[in-house]
């Protein structure tokens, strides 16, 4: 399935839609989906809409072509490999969110600039998020957690969208969580969402 289902960056990025068997009013990419999961449900609700998963590891790419064609789900593309790859290829303003579930927290401080959240990360989604869509992330990790918030704070492409601790202390509406969560739950780990909305271009005087 994969051939089938994989996403070809050497081709011209234009009308997203496109992608898909069957007409989508609008994509949302989930990067590094794990197994699969987050993804499946996803797509499950929302069958007018496209999905584009991007997964590195070949055992969770596997899981989920399996729930994909178990379920038969025709508004899934994915792309098997770094997702700095896709997001230099996805158009601009072309994403209605993104999904950033439990990515590797890379704990080490040696390590942090290996993290995904960075500078040129946000500055990457921020060009394909049409204004209004939202950046959706989640850790179990408190110092990842603040990591984000602190870069995403200080870009002025991104709004944190919280009004009072539940915002961040429970998971957004209809979120039907993954594998890790519930693992990093039971071992009394508490999740951290943190939602970031888009802002549009700003009208001149």
């Amino acid at each position: 399935m994969l051939p089938r289902l994989a996403i070809d960056l050497t081709s011209e990025a234009a009308d997203l839609s496109a992608l898909y068997q069957d007409p989508v009013a609008q994509v949302v990419l989930e990067i590094g989906f794990g197994s699969g999961e987050h993804l499946i449900d996803e797509a499950k609700n929302h069958p007018h809409t496209g999905f584009i998963g991007v997964e590195p590891f070949v055992n969770g790419m596997a899981k989920a072509l399996a729930s994909i064609a178990d379920h038969r789900l025709h508004n899934i593309r994915v792309h098997h490999g770094d997702a700095t790859e896709l997001l230099g290829w996805l158009p601009d303003c072309s994403l209605a969110g993104i999904y950033l579930l439990y990515p590797d927290p890379w704990p080490k401080r040696s390590h942090w600039k290996r993290r995904f959240v960075q500078d040129q990360s946000i500055a990457a989604m921020a060009r394909i998020l049409r204004p209004g869509a939202e950046l959706r992330f989640a850790t179990d990790v408190p110092d990842y957690a603040d990591w984000t918030l602190n870069l995403l704070q200080r870009s002025p492409a991104f709004e944190w969208t919280a009004e009072r601790a539940i915002d961040w202390s429970h998971p957004w509406p209809g979120f039907s969580g993954t594998r890790y969560e519930a693992k990093a739950e039971r071992q009394g780990r508490k999740p951290c969402y943190l939602v970031f909305k888009k802002i549009g271009d700003k009208k001149p005087d």
